[in-house]
């Protein structure tokens, strides 16, 4: 057993049951006013420009301005989500083990499943147990492979028709880690975490259209030691070449769109370099369970996101992340993961007068495929697939919503999750910038 060191009690993952009546209960606790939110919505209620006071308080912030610019929803009944077996008994086996270090920072003791599978809203700790739960969430603990995924930028309004701004395809958003294994050899850590301190490794790219980025793609290492920074390099046509990146630079979004590598997935700053404070726990609702995979492209808002959707009442904790030594463009940004599954469904990110700027918006299924048409990639179990994503600047109204698939893909089999479909040298940097020159990855396109 290898176990990781990179600066308790364990609660039965059957014994969970966030119904509606528990977590208003723990939010009037602490005095957020969800009570009365949850007694206007009903299962079967559509949601629109019209009658959106009602989610009002269900949203965050930043998802409130979407459908008040014509995102709609479809209120459903919460349901539970599962995690895979070989998450929850690696959470059983290991998690009694895992404390923070003396800083509270980083993790001592970790091997794999959930750090801290019991958050006490009232530990002094619990905005950075929530955040180290997130980046070892069981989503895909040991390799992902999203194939052919495509981005769309638009200007968000209320019934505006759609016209695409800039729409990009991409070959891939792979990634591989080296520490937490839980399904495929390796487990429960790749050895070559002893001798390079990854924590993983990530791949988006290359791009494959329009023609004159094609070949652009970034690529990032995450490491364990607190005070190391990501690795980041990328690839554009125009240079030919890998070109490093700094940290500072991972805020940045790079071509006419607004996602940038530090909130791939809603999140994926490194913890260490962040002060969490815990704000709470809160019924919200979520699009955790979407029934139409690839998603669809909303009607009434211009294309700025995905609707008509589902979406259910779900227990969130919410996290305040401020950068330390001043290395983020934005002043704060406010986290909601989704306790369950581990998953920020909404990030809401401040400037740095203080205003909110732009909110971050997941889409997820829930299934034993990523999409009903899966002949490969399926599994005896149910598991989260994100299969769609919006970035929008609340003060323009520009948004970049990603679709996961690409609704113009034609496999059927998109992600990839926990198959060994990704091996660990395709992430050489010799290895991307060919792939990049020749415009496609080792897998091919």
């Amino acid at each position: 057993m290898h176990r990781m060191d990179i600066s308790d009690s364990w609660r039965a993952r059957g014994a969970i049951d966030w119904t509606i009546a528990l977590a208003v209960a723990l939010v009037m606790l602490i005095g957020l006013p969800v009570k009365s939110a949850l007694a206007q919505v009903k299962p079967g209620d559509f949601i629109t420009p019209d009658n959106a006071y009602k989610v009002k308080d269900l949203l965050s912030p930043g998802q409130y301005p979407r459908v008040l610019n014509g995102m709609t929803i479809k209120v459903v009944p919460s349901a539970r989500i599962d995690w895979p077996p070989p998450y929850q008994e690696a959470t059983e086996k290991y998690a009694s083990q895992v404390r923070l270090s003396p800083d509270r920072r980083s993790l001592i003791g970790y091997v794999s499943g959930e750090p801290f599978p019991a958050v006490d809203a009232n530990d002094r700790d619990a905005g950075v147990k929530v955040m180290w739960n997130e980046m070892f969430r069981p989503i895909s603990t040991d390799d992902y492979d999203l194939r052919y995924y495509d981005c769309d930028s638009v200007n968000w309004g209320r019934n505006k028709p759609h016209f695409s701004i800039y729409d990009v395809a991409v070959g891939h958003y792979a990634g591989y880690n080296e520490v937490g294994r839980t399904e495929v050899d390796p487990i429960p850590t790749d050895p070559d975490f002893l001798t390079t301190g990854r924590l993983y490794m990530t791949f988006n790219g290359p791009i494959l259209a329009p023609a004159t980025d094609r070949g652009g793609l970034e690529l990032k290492f995450r490491y364990a030691d607190a005070k190391r920074s990501d690795d980041i390099w990328s690839w554009t046509p125009g240079s030919r070449r890998l070109r490093r990146l700094n940290y500072q630079m991972s805020d940045t979004a790079s071509g006419p769109n607004i996602y940038d590598p530090n909130h791939w997935e809603g999140w994926s700053g490194k913890n260490q370099f962040y002060d969490f404070k815990f704000l709470g726990e809160k019924t919200m609702l979520g699009a955790v369970a979407v029934s139409e995979v690839p998603d669809r492209r909303c009607p009434t808002d211009g294309g700025a996101s995905h609707c008509p959707d589902e979406w259910a009442p779900r227990h969130y904790y919410i996290v305040q992340a401020v950068a330390r030594f001043n290395q983020s463009l934005y002043s704060k940004e406010i986290i909601y993961v989704d306790s369950e599954a581990d998953f920020p469904m909404s990030v809401d990110l401040y400037d740095r007068t203080g205003q909110l700027f732009l909110n971050y918006t997941s889409w997820m299924a829930y299934s034993d495929r990523p999409e009903p048409g899966a002949r490969i990639a399926i599994y005896p179990f149910k598991r989260e697939f994100q299969v769609g994503s919006s970035t929008v600047n609340i003060q323009t109204g520009f948004s970049s919503v990603c679709y996961h698939p690409s609704r113009d893909e034609q496999a059927h089999d998109s992600w990839f999750i926990n198959m060994g479909a990704v091996q660990r040298n395709w992430f050489l940097p010799e290895q991307v910038a060919a792939s990049a020159e020749g415009g496609r990855w080792v897998t091919g396109n």
